[in-house]
């Protein structure tokens, strides 16, 4: 069993737990994510990681209540504990994986929005202990779902906040935030991570593209059995066929196919939908092991 530690509201529906998974904090890299099981009968819940203490044995994760699971899920309270919480999985960020003396040569802007600044904040906390100074630029609707504002201040070289009705900080979205800073402010940027709704990543990657700026997107959204059997998270990056949870999740954003991957998000909502990208996609439709006959 795993034990939640810390229980905090942050806005928006959004919830932060501190949960007591030595196993995994000891193992878990940023850009890495848990599945969460909260008994036996419950939904298997892909989430990124947020944060991990190693010392304390605890991974943080960050979650919104958009159905029956979470909501569930957010009644839990500290002191009570989930049934299961496997990790880590999927592949750590590219940028962590690089030569130190290499990455202090980029300048890096990250770009988040809604739950997406959580597995953006472990990224720029990792590139602050190892000496390397980023940009970020979180974006929301209005200043009331804004989240982790603070901790992200104290992690960045320069922290903007972009809102859509101008409520706090620049009005407009992180597209409007990444032209202010690049064309009328003349910042330079080596890379872009992107980081948040499909529909944003979707928008920021077009923009980079023009600008030329190599851009890293995180497609966790569209994750749901997080093995890569289940198929919901299969999408067209170039010529390749890959899957979020077992190649991913994240990819070069100027090479995904961000209007198929989001027309299947819709698609598997739904069993006739399912059924319908099953018979499309054949042998291709499942990761994982390959074998499973669609």
């Amino acid at each position: 069993m795993f034990k939640i530690m810390k229980k905090e509201y942050l806005a928006n529906n959004i919830w932060l737990m501190d949960i007591e998974a030595p196993r995994v904090a000891k193992s878990c890299q940023p850009g890495q994510f848990v599945i969460v099981k909260m008994n036996e009968k419950g939904e298997r819940i892909p989430l990124t990681v947020c944060d991990y203490d190693r010392e304390k044995g605890t991974v943080t994760i960050v979650f919104q209540t958009v159905g029956a699971s979470t909501q569930e899920m957010a009644e839990y309270e500290e002191g009570e504990s989930f049934m299961d919480f496997v990790g880590p999985l999927g592949c750590p960020s590219e940028l962590i994986g690089m030569p130190l003396e290499d990455l202090k040569k980029e300048s890096i802007l990250f770009v988040c929005g809604g739950v997406g600044t959580a597995p953006v904040y472990p990224q720029v906390k990792w590139m602050k202990e190892h000496g390397i100074a980023v940009d970020v630029i979180i974006g929301a609707r209005t200043k009331d779902i804004l989240i982790l504002e603070e901790p992200m201040r104290k992690v960045a070289e320069n922290l903007y906040i972009a809102t859509d009705d101008g409520s706090y900080g620049f009005k407009g979205n992180g597209c409007d935030q990444i032209n202010e800073l690049v064309k009328n402010q003349g910042k330079k940027y080596t890379r872009v991570v992107a980081i948040g709704p499909m529909i944003m990543m979707k928008f920021v990657a077009m923009l980079t593209k023009e600008l030329q700026i190599p851009t890293i997107v995180s497609m966790n959204p569209i994750m749901v059995d997080g093995t890569g059997m289940c198929g919901a998270c299969r999408l067209q990056v170039g010529d390749e066929i890959k899957f979020a949870c077992v190649d991913g999740p994240e990819f070069d954003g100027h090479l995904v196919d961000f209007d198929q991957a989001m027309l299947r998000q819709r698609m598997y909502k739904t069993e006739e939908g399912r059924a319908v990208l099953r018979r499309q996609e054949g042998d291709t439709h499942h990761g994982g092991c390959g074998n499973c006959n669609g």
